[in-house]
């Protein structure tokens, strides 16, 4: 169908407002962790930098525990996501294509995890991992990632193992293969891309969560990024330069992230929302 000229240029124009809307936030972010002080704090601001320094990124490496911030949230972030999609894979595979009493029900109540905000769960929890003896642990952490980001991850992928064709695993069957061969040999490999979809989603959620983040660790070693990162800025009385480097660097794993599987990403939501 081809557009007008008014309806092309309303949309081009749309696009380019989403785009600085989106694109300014994160260039004044990444580009000011390279100015000097003086040009960060200048009256006049200034889009493309005038002066480079490394020194904040020096300073944020060297003169804080922000490396060590880093390590625990990728950690924490990367055993959350591992954790997420060894379970959600074959669940979501139980839910959506293998028959057992209390399917439905079981399916419904799993959803019930995002029913409440989950600061009405925090205190639960931390009496609960008091007596477990999980209070600033990581573990703690991993569970609670694992937790809220399971049911979410086997409802997205339904729609991924719907689209996949019956015929499929019948043939499967008539040849003798058992439900966990047909799962790892022929469903998996399938559904790449909502699975793809299902660990960036995982791993973001891990790498962003803050509430139980700040609760639950008590000890600086194990504070993870936006906890930790938090602390810097109030120890330092608000440097922006230490700021803007400390989020630039916040936001490069997840650019890596996408940069490995992004594509598999847009794919598993663009299936996902039409099948």
């Amino acid at each position: 169908m081809k557009r007008s000229l008014p309806a092309t240029l309303l949309l081009g124009l749309s696009g380019l407002f989403l785009l600085l809307l989106i694109g300014m936030p994160f260039w004044w972010v990444v580009t000011g962790s390279f100015k000097l002080p003086q040009e960060i704090i200048a009256r006049v601001p200034t889009m493309v930098p005038h002066s480079f320094t490394l020194q904040h990124f020096a300073k944020l490496l060297s003169g804080s525990d922000y490396p060590v911030y880093m390590i625990n949230s990728l950690l924490v972030a990367g055993i959350s996501t591992a954790i997420t999609l060894v379970l959600s894979v074959p669940a979501a595979y139980a839910f959506f294509r293998l028959a057992f009493p209390g399917r439905e029900a079981l399916y419904r109540i799993i959803l019930l995890a995002y029913a409440f905000p989950s600061i009405v769960v925090l205190i639960p929890l931390f009496g609960m991992f008091a007596r477990i003896g999980l209070i600033d642990t990581l573990a703690a952490l991993v569970i609670i990632n694992v937790t809220f980001a399971l049911p979410f991850s086997i409802w997205m992928l339904r729609s991924f193992f719907a689209s996949v064709p019956k015929e499929i695993e019948e043939a499967a069957l008539m040849d003798g293969a058992p439900p966990t061969v047909i799962l790892r040999r022929i469903m998996i490999p399938l559904i790449a891309p909502g699975i793809a979809s299902v660990g960036i989603f995982a791993f973001i959620s891990a790498w962003t969560e803050y509430v139980f983040a700040s609760v639950l660790i008590l000890s600086d070693a194990k504070r993870t990024v936006p906890v930790g990162f938090s602390g810097i800025i109030g120890q330092y009385q608000i440097d922006w330069g230490l700021l803007l480097s400390g989020a630039s660097l916040a936001v490069l794993p997840v650019v890596i992230l996408f940069a490995l599987v992004g594509r598999w990403f847009v794919s598993g939501l663009t299936e996902g929302a039409v099948k």
